[in-house]
């Protein structure tokens, strides 16, 4: 099944290519209709709903069809959860930081993700069966480690929606571990794709977001030791993992991060 979702990712970061490839960064401000950025949304969507059809029968929630009601979803047991395009700001930008996000959610829980950054090459993609990234023709297998500098904290954080409360809690965390944290830019999903692969130790989102920005990351980092949990200011350790499939599509601030590193 991961070889298909995969296959329906490259399948989409394809075509969204020829629309990102076809436009000036100067052409586009907002998302609207008939946009370059809308274009390439409505077709990722189509490809990667047509793809999962032939997969499985499990329902599909995308970003696009986020209207479903829940008197309807909250009898899933399994669905796919979609980004067909995450990272509005990075596509508008063309600095090639957005991505294809595909997840299977079983009882809340992400148990496979796919993100693919089509601009970059780039394929993050984990299950139980462990977690990977392509870059080119490389084939890299991710696993949570002890960070390489102890003295240090890397932490990610997003280039479009860094606000004063995340700031504030970097400096607390430097306060309470006596490290330095030090930041570490990038767009989309992305940002908790940086954990596994060992690009950075953790990822406040105190911003709002919603559950199809997170769930392929998520079960990437899951499935390589990490953790993605409902903000906490102390004990992270202990704090709830974030479920899927609430009555509000939104998410609760967040903290992604490695269990090693604080």
């Amino acid at each position: 099944m991961l070889e298909k979702i995969i296959n329906i990712a490259l399948e989409a970061g394809k075509e969204i290519l020829k629309v990102y490839n076809s436009f000036d960064k100067f052409d586009i401000n907002l998302k609207s209709d008939g946009s370059p950025l809308t274009l390439a949304d409505k077709i990722s969507n189509e490809i990667i709903l047509n793809g999962l059809k032939t997969v499985s029968n499990y329902p599909i929630l995308s970003e696009e069809s986020k209207e479903i009601p829940f008197e309807e979803r909250k009898n899933w047991e399994k669905f796919w959860l979609v980004d067909p395009l995450d990272g509005t700001k990075e596509f508008i930008k063309k600095n090639g930081e957005f991505t294809v996000n595909i997840a299977l959610i079983d009882k809340g829980t992400p148990i496979l993700g796919v993100v693919y950054a089509p601009a970059k090459n780039w394929l993050y993609f984990g299950s139980s069966e462990g977690v990977f990234k392509k870059e080119g023709e490389r084939i890299l297998s991710l696993r949570i480690k002890k960070p390489s500098s102890p003295s240090k904290i890397r932490a990610v954080v997003s280039r479009s929606h860094l606000d004063e409360e995340t700031l504030n809690f970097l400096s607390f965390l430097e306060k309470q571990t006596g490290k330095q944290v030090e930041k570490v830019s990038i767009g989309s999903s992305l940002k908790i794709c940086y954990i596994p692969e060992g690009k950075a130790d953790i990822y406040p989102r105190l911003a709002p977001t919603m559950e199809w920005d997170t769930a392929a990351a998520h079960a990437i980092l899951n499935f390589a030791g990490g953790k993605l949990v409902e903000f906490r200011r102390k004990n992270l350790l202990t704090a709830p993992e974030l479920k899927y499939n609430k009555k509000i599509l939104k998410n609760p601030p967040f903290v992604a991060f490695n269990p090693y590193a604080i």
